[in-house]
């Protein structure tokens, strides 16, 4: 195998905590691009948390993150199916990124699922008024593009990560669950600020 294939391996088991043979295959499947290939890991990890959707991540840790200065704090509760895996370090330091995402990001929602629908609606209302001159066919697009844009703004799990924009925190969740072969999810967050 040569030096350079190893370098990708290590970077994307460093980085998605896939397993090696997992990383072998999404290499081989995407021509050794490592951004494909790490876009397919996390696909995978997605997939895994599809089919542990019936499972229950009954296990928690809770994490807490406060800003440098003081004003700002974030606790986060990041569960597991077993306590083996809550009290890894990859885990903690997982439900600490997350915490810091909290406190920098400031999410409202946990999910789409949280958005209380008349504020939902509120915003689709906003949307159309902005493109009503519009074609019907682009009018469609920017409000898809619009509304995506807001849940990046109001959903901790549709956030991009700050540390990484091309990544959503339910990337950072699925590779998770992709390295530890359970469910992984974030079952509640909290933000204070004294500003």
């Amino acid at each position: 195998m040569d030096k350079n294939l190893i370098d990708k391996i290590k970077s994307l088991r460093e980085e998605t905590g896939a397993p090696i043979g997992l990383i072998k295959e999404a290499l081989e499947l995407n021509q050794n691009d490592s951004e494909k290939a790490k876009l397919f890991l996390i696909k995978k990890g997605s997939e895994f948390l599809s089919k542990k959707s019936e499972t229950t991540a009954t296990k928690s840790l809770i994490e807490g993150y406060i800003h440098f200065n003081g004003k700002v704090g974030a606790l986060v509760e990041l569960g597991a199916e077993t306590d083996f895996v809550t009290r890894n370090d990859d885990f903690k330091k997982l439900a600490h990124e997350i915490a810091v995402q909290v406190a920098t990001m400031n999410p409202a929602y946990l999910n789409r699922d949280q958005i209380p629908t008349d504020l939902l609606e509120k915003e689709k209302e906003n949307f159309k008024e902005e493109i009503k001159n519009k074609p019907k066919d682009v009018a469609e697009k920017i409000n898809a593009g619009k509304l995506e844009k807001f849940f990046e703004n109001v959903c901790l799990i549709d956030q991009p990560y700050f540390k990484d924009e091309k990544l959503k925190i339910k990337d950072l969740v699925s590779q998770a669950a992709n390295k530890f072969k359970e469910k992984i999810e974030i079952k509640k967050f909290s933000r204070l600020s004294s500003t």
